[in-house]
């Protein structure tokens, strides 16, 4: 489900939030088709097999769409990461970073629209979004802080915000350089990470 404060009308019945899917459906598999710059509200519609006027019952203009995008791939990664350290021990450290960055690689490698979108919904897409960050660190740093026993407490923010924000440069860096994502830029992205995080993780 997209984030409340995206839409102009939140669904009540299931009829409505099924509607809502297929719309969000239709728009990240035309991210991956058209890119946004020739994304419109109206193929997006016929695309869902849905009335005009249901988007805009939702959203007000393409940017919303993908902003609504971008809190749902969040709400999507938050509960696969969660699932899988679930399974982990608190003293599974490595295991605890493999299952971010693991989980990450994968939306981005199948999940419609998460290459152009993700996380962020600033566009041009080549624009920092603003905040996006943060909020998936937040996000992060409260699974952590459950995974651990400890508070989610400005240290632990901190450090979960630094490591979010250098593991996107150099993912990005990785994507660029092999649309796949370089294997070897990737493997050092996660010894990074191993190193950073274990003061909070050990």
């Amino acid at each position: 489900m997209a984030s409340a404060h995206s839409l102009r009308r939140t669904p009540v019945q299931q009829r409505s939030a099924e509607r809502l899917t297929r719309i969000l459906n239709a728009c990240a598999e035309l991210l991956d088709e058209t890119g946004y710059e020739d994304l419109s509200t109206r193929a997006v519609a016929a695309r869902a097999g849905v009335p005009i006027g249901s988007v805009y019952r939702f959203f007000g203009n393409k940017r919303a769409m993908a902003e609504a995008l971008a809190h749902r791939n969040l709400d999507t990664y938050a509960e696969r990461v969660t699932a899988r350290i679930a399974a982990l021990t608190a003293a599974d450290r490595r295991g605890v970073v493999d299952a971010v960055l693991d989980e990450y690689l994968a939306m981005k490698r199948t999940v419609p629209g998460f290459a152009l979108v993700d996380f962020g919904y600033c566009i041009p897409v080549a624009a920092p979004a603003a905040g996006a960050n943060r909020e998936v660190a937040d996000r992060l740093a409260e699974l952590l802080s459950g995974h651990l026993g400890r508070s989610a407490d400005a240290a632990l923010r901190r450090t979960t915000l630094i490591a979010v924000e250098a593991a996107d440069a150099l993912l990005q860096l990785a994507f660029r350089v092999d649309p796949s994502g370089d294997a070897e830029i990737i493997t050092e992205t996660r010894e990074l990470l191993y190193a950073y995080l274990a003061r909070v993780l050990d």
